[in-house]
């Protein structure tokens, strides 16, 4: 799989609120950096930081709007939708997937808190 290829499976992991599979995409010891919230590392900080969020959702879909690769870095421009109590939410994303070893060490997502927090009440 190429770096591409594992971003891919990781968002399409994510969607289906599989962490465990998603983790599975990531070093043991990965940065997970929510820029505007906190950061965590390892799986279980992964998994503790999303897994509560994404209990309250009823479906999620990133759509990758741009994506650009070279080396062991890939970046890309998405819009994540969130399904909440029927309704459909959206938050403008940028991300950073930063490889080593085939597997993500470092993702970081940058957003707007302002309007993550609008869009999401």
């Amino acid at each position: 799989m190429t770096n591409e290829d594992v971003v891919a499976a990781l968002i399409a992991a994510l969607e289906r609120k599989d962490l465990a599979t998603a983790v599975g995409f990531m070093t043991d010891d990965v940065e997970y950096d929510n820029v505007p919230m906190r950061k965590v590392f390892g799986h279980a900080g992964v998994v503790e930081s999303l897994e509560p969020f994404f209990a309250g959702c009823d479906g999620i879909r990133w759509e990758v709007l741009h994506q650009a690769a070279s080396g062991d870095v890939v970046m890309n421009e998405r819009i994540d939708r969130f399904q909440i109590a029927g309704t459909w939410r959206e938050v403008a994303v940028a991300g950073l997937f930063v490889f080593r070893d085939g597997k993500v060490a470092l993702w970081r997502d940058y957003f707007d808190m302002a309007a993550a927090g609008a869009a999401m009440s």
